[in-house]
């Protein structure tokens, strides 16, 4: 399988995998009944990160995935640039 092909393959399964997980997250909460709701995000502009969240816990994990994301595209584009 040529190497375009794989990382189709994966980021399709990627996506399936992540709605199976959202999935079961609501079926997990609307069956327990009790909790709180906690919700952030990351959107990615080039290596420029915009953090939101909905409490200080949340917007605390999604900075730590920013900052995650930022090393993995400049080691990306530092590796596209050698070979």
């Amino acid at each position: 399988m040529m190497r375009g092909e794989t990382l189709v393959l994966g980021g399709i399964v990627l996506i399936f995998v992540g709605f199976l997980l959202v999935f079961l997250g609501t079926l997990i909460s609307a069956l327990g009944g009790e909790g709180d709701v906690e919700g952030g995000g990351v959107i990615m502009i080039g290596p420029i990160p915009i953090v939101f969240g909905t409490s200080r816990g949340a917007v605390t994990i999604a900075s730590i995935l920013a900052l995650l994301l930022m090393v993995l595209w400049i080691i990306g584009t530092l590796l596209a640039r050698r070979g």
